[in-house]
């Protein structure tokens, strides 16, 4: 017999067994865990020293890294040796297309994003582009914000729209001359017969580097 108002004994067993204990207390109470943001690492393939350059150290502000490969065989190296998530690969290089350089990435790290940057634009190229496993295109000049926006690190994701603009007619049979090229896999010989023309004026065309509006990536 108890007094009244007193809990029983077996009462406070049961209230024990009601208490949730070990994993399914915690499991009751689920903890939103934020995820970290962190910088992405950064492959700048583009032989013009200054642009990349500058390239480079507004992404670090940025709160990136970024390293310059002047070529397709240094950025292979580079790309072997360490890790990196997103390649910006300008179209055209001293001596080879970066068009043929996309599927090469790609091979060596298939998670890579890749995005091509350019100071011809021309839908044409930009297709191209996306077919050999680019993500993306952006026509120079372009700053680090548009490179980080198109790429969907920042903003909506939309960067600069790629306008089809009047060429002149150096600058379109430069763009020609780089499909043809890049149809027949960098083969100088190949792509002079394709065009009709010797292979030593192909050559000199392809040395000769039209001059494009430069602006500061910052």
């Amino acid at each position: 017999m108890t007094e009244r108002g007193a809990r029983p004994e077996n009462a406070k067993v049961d209230l024990m067994m009601k208490l949730p204990v070990g994993p399914s207390a915690s499991a009751a109470t689920p903890v939103s865990v934020e995820p970290s943001v962190t910088g992405q690492r950064f492959l700048l393939v583009d032989d013009d020293e200054v642009f990349s350059s500058v390239m480079a150290r507004s992404l670090t502000r940025r709160g990136h890294t970024a390293e310059v490969a002047a070529d397709g065989a240094q950025a292979q190296v580079m790309l072997r040796g360490a890790p990196f998530d997103i390649a910006v690969v300008d179209l055209k290089l001293e001596n080879e297309s970066g068009l043929n350089l996309i599927p090469i990435l790609k091979t060596l790290s298939p998670a890579l994003r890749i995005l091509m940057l350019t100071g011809y634009a021309s839908i044409a190229t930009a297709v191209e582009a996306v077919k050999r496993g680019a993500e993306n295109y952006l026509p120079k000049p372009a700053a680090a914000d548009d490179v980080l926006r198109v790429m969907g690190l920042v903003g909506d994701g939309d960067g600069p729209e790629i306008q089809e603009r009047p060429l002149n007619p150096d600058r379109l049979k430069w763009e020609h001359i780089q499909r043809v090229l890049a149809e027949q896999e960098n083969n100088i010989s190949a792509t002079a017969r394709a065009l009709g023309m010797h292979r030593r004026t192909l050559q000199r065309i392809l040395a000769k580097r039209p001059v494009a509006e430069r602006a500061s990536p910052a």
